[in-house]
């Protein structure tokens, strides 16, 4: 790798004198990127006023002017030393780097470059060639397409003005026709009318003597429905008279019949209303599980267990309400803090859960007498057996899921 450019920065206010600062000798090696990073690291080191660049036997120092101008053949630069300042590097400081890192190529870089430009200004002008290539052909290619266009426009017209003679001697035609056949149809009305004014006459009499024959007709015709109409008066009133004395006689028929039927209904359901009362009975005195013997003590034993942990759980609940009321009374609380109140709350629901256990108590003591006379396990609602499952499972169980769960 190529050795990187030394530069001196000195402290602000320091009294020793500005050194100047040599640059290697020129080398064939092209300059990486790392040492030109360097360069530029060491450089923006000096903070305040821009940084005066000089070249090497030149104590002239390059402004911000001199750094807008290309100098890629120049020699190499050095820094001088720029005093610390408390404000940040200018923009001039920055320009001052980048000319010092422009000045530092060598001659194979320069050329490299310089190849570069060309074949960057080749391919420029290929590209506008080919852009004004592209240009001339679409123009082509309007040109073509407007002339088509025309084309297609002319044959069009052309086309029209032979449609437009053919409808125009077709019309004549067709006029010609029409005429004819309005003189062919005038003629045809004529004799049309000739004979319609013939068969009109033939008509008339014919309808002349028709009416005389239909009035002859209605003449008979009425005198007959006249004599037809009484004698269907006289048939209808008779008809009558049958039909009200059947009717009376079906009505009477049909209210004793209804009257049989009722009196059977009430007198079936009078004997199913006793036979469902006697079946509720026996339900209700029955009990399911009498004959095994072995499952009713099961039960008993586990319901003494139950009422033996309830009646511990009450005396729990009672021993530890005395003794917070005991507390109260012994201790003075202050009213701020709500001590008392609280207390007082926690013995209440002690009681309550007392007063629960000992419902439940009743409860299995209910349950136990119903073990000792074997009804256990028949349903207060439906008066069914309880299955076993939940006999065993829900201690005490008065009622089946189904009658539960409609409660």
């Amino acid at each position: 790798m190529p050795s990187k450019p030394k530069s001196t920065v000195t402290k602000a206010g320091a009294s020793a004198p500005a050194k100047k600062v040599t640059t290697p000798k020129k080398s064939a090696v092209p300059v990486t990127k790392a040492p030109a990073k360097t360069t530029k690291v060491t450089a923006t080191k000096a903070v305040g006023s821009p940084a005066k660049v000089t070249t090497k036997g030149s104590a002239k120092p390059t402004t911000k002017k001199a750094v807008a101008t290309p100098v890629k053949k120049a020699a190499a630069a050095a820094t001088k030393n720029a005093p610390r300042s408390t404000t940040p590097s200018s923009a001039p400081a920055k320009k001052a780097v980048k000319a010092t890192v422009t000045n530092a190529l060598t001659p194979a870089q320069q050329r490299v470059a310089k190849e570069k430009a060309q074949a960057a200004a080749k391919a420029a002008a290929a590209k506008a060639a080919a852009a004004k290539a592209a240009a001339a052909k679409e123009k082509e290619a309007a040109a073509k397409a407007a002339a088509k266009e025309k084309a297609e426009k002319a044959k069009a017209a052309e086309a029209a003005k032979v449609a437009a003679e053919k409808a125009k001697a077709k019309a004549a035609a067709e006029k010609a026709k029409a005429k004819a056949d309005a003189e062919k149809a005038k003629a045809k009305a004529v004799a049309d009318k000739a004979k319609a004014a013939a068969a009109a006459k033939a008509a008339k009499e014919k309808e002349a003597k028709a009416k005389a024959a239909a009035k002859e007709k209605e003449a008979k015709a009425k005198a007959a429905a006249k004599a037809a109409a009484e004698a269907k008066k006289l048939k209808e009133a008779a008809d009558k008279r049958k039909l009200i004395e059947a009717e009376k006689a079906r009505k009477q028929k049909e209210i004793e019949r209804r009257e049989a039927e009722e009196r059977k209904r009430q007198e079936r359901r009078e004997a199913e209303e006793r036979k469902r009362q006697e079946a509720l009975e026996a339900k209700m005195h029955s009990k399911p599980y009498e004959k095994d013997a072995a499952f009713l003590a099961t039960l008993r034993d586990l319901l003494l267990a139950e009422r033996e942990k309830f009646q511990s759980m009450i005396a729990t609940s009672e021993s530890e309400a005395d003794e917070m009321l005991v507390d109260r009374e012994r201790l003075e609380y202050d009213d701020e803090d709500g001590s008392s109140v609280s207390s007082d709350i926690q013995r209440d629901q002690l009681k309550e859960q007392a007063a629960y256990y000992r419902l439940q108590v009743q409860e299995i003591d209910v349950a136990l007498a119903r073990v000792a006379d074997g009804s256990y396990g028949r349903c207060d609602e439906c008066f069914e057996p309880i299955r076993r499952e939940r006999l065993e499972f829900q201690l005490p169980a008065f009622m089946c899921v189904s009658c539960r769960a409609s409660v």
